[in-house]
């Protein structure tokens, strides 16, 4: 079993005073944001609100920026997404980047190891028997769900101490659904924050400790996870679900 670790040898990821541009079109303004080590916290907001600029802008992916990001007390500032990825830092994109030519094992050995607390191998096939099953399948004979457990299994394997994760929900079966709700209140557990865009209200409430809505590239509040149960409907209708 992978070992647990406790979030007091985590680090922490804050945003400060945030803003992005595509062009001369301003996406998000001055946003502030916390996760601490163990954390999870997700970004809720309609289509169009930046929560993927966001996470681009924190993965480096997105250099049309101003303001702060901070990682384990350092500010990122130039640093590259390669440097971001080596300091801790894994992004699971909302097309989960598979590399469809390449089998599971293939898409596993790929990423370089970038942290002691890397998963090996052997580790991600007791946490995702699946992809155990399928090793030998390439990506384009992967479901949109054994693709997504692949996306964040392959991060873990950096040893990454923050997780990017945007959408992870989407398109995918309930049980699915549930069972990638299951991995990260499991990878939680083991010291691993993670930051998380989602539209599935109902799920964010099984999986994060806090919630940050952002609407027209700010955050308009901050809420703790029992707030954001007593407010679903609420949530449910603002965006439009």
């Amino acid at each position: 079993m992978t070992e647990k670790r406790t979030a007091a040898t985590g680090s922490t990821l804050e945003l400060s005073g945030l803003s992005a541009w595509y062009g001369e079109a301003r996406v998000l303004s001055d946003v502030d944001l916390t996760v601490a080590p163990g954390e999870v916290v997700t970004l809720v907001g309609r289509n169009g609100a930046g929560k993927t600029t966001l996470l681009r802008s924190v993965m480096g992916l997105h250099r049309q920026v101003q303001g702060s990001v901070s990682w384990d007390g350092t500010d990122l500032g130039k640093a590259s997404p390669d440097k971001r990825a080596r300091a801790g830092i894994g992004w699971v994109p909302d097309d989960r980047g598979i590399y469809s030519t390449l089998s599971v094992a293939e898409n596993l050995q790929l990423p370089p190891v970038t942290g002691s607390d890397a998963w090996s191998v052997e580790q991600v096939y007791e946490q995702f028997p699946v992809l155990h099953e399928r090793r030998d399948f390439p990506g384009t004979k992967l479901s949109g769900g054994e693709q997504q457990m692949l996306a964040i299994a392959r991060v873990l394997r950096m040893g990454s101490r923050l997780l990017l994760l945007d959408e992870p929900s989407e398109g995918l079966a309930p049980v699915i659904v549930q069972r990638i709700g299951e991995i990260i209140r499991q990878i939680k557990d083991q010291g691993v924050s993670v930051l998380l865009v989602e539209q599935n209200v109902k799920f964010a409430s099984t999986v994060a400790d806090r919630h940050y809505l952002l609407a027209q590239g700010r955050v308009v509040e901050s809420l703790d996870n029992d707030s954001f149960q007593e407010r679903t409907t609420e949530l449910l209708e603002y965006l439009g679900m």
